[in-house]
């Protein structure tokens, strides 16, 4: 089974998230692609972020529609900073070798892989498949073959849908009372607003 890990703060989860998802999936022929909530997220330790607990309901209110998305809750079970090696490696203990892991990086993450937990173990685990956007669409590959030679190369690179949704401008405009329709689902929407996530009582 070929199952796409894509992983991410979703704070909150938006349409962005959800059209890559459904593209690289088409792409490159995946079974399911799995979403997984962040915990901790280590990479933005002292900024504010949404309850865990939230954002999960969330991420499961918008893919609830597409038979071949999923969401997994495990890194907001697990205490302590979400590391994404940490994860692949609870995955593949669950799921065996039958299955083949697609991580779906945006090229902005990608770039960073180098300074994440255990790379290396991330390119072992995972066939890692980094989608361009507007605004990140070069490979830094010294950056990728710094974490062990040749690693730039076995990372796949899909041309991404030309999407340029930002969870921050979504927060903002949520907390400003401005319009988010079509830019996030409606079910999220609904459940932000219900519980005040981002902004005012109307």
């Amino acid at each position: 089974m070929r199952i796409g890990i894509f992983g991410g703060t979703f704070d909150p989860i938006h349409n962005g998230h959800l059209t890559v998802a459904e593209y690289v999936r088409t792409e490159m022929a995946l079974d399911q692609v799995l979403f997984i909530p962040a915990g901790r997220p280590w990479f933005k330790e002292g900024q504010t972020v949404t309850n865990a607990r939230r954002r999960l309901e969330m991420t499961r209110l918008a893919v609830a529609d597409n038979l071949h998305f999923a969401v997994s809750d495990m890194e907001v079970r697990r205490d302590g900073p979400t590391y994404t090696s940490d994860t692949l490696t609870e995955l593949r203990g669950d799921m065996g070798e039958r299955a083949e892991f697609y991580l779906i990086l945006g090229i902005d993450a990608l770039n960073e892989l180098h300074r994440w937990r255990r790379p290396c173990d991330v390119l072992d685990l995972a066939a890692v498949v980094g989608v361009t956007r507007p605004g990140a669409e070069t490979v830094d590959r010294a950056a990728l073959d710094s974490i062990r030679e040749g690693a730039s190369g076995e990372v796949v690179i899909v041309d991404g849908p030309l999407i340029d949704i930002s969870a921050a401008d979504i927060r903002r405009r949520m907390s400003e009372g401005l319009s988010v329709q079509g830019i996030i689902p409606q079910a999220v929407e609904d459940y932000a607003r219900r519980h005040v996530l981002y902004g005012p009582k109307e």
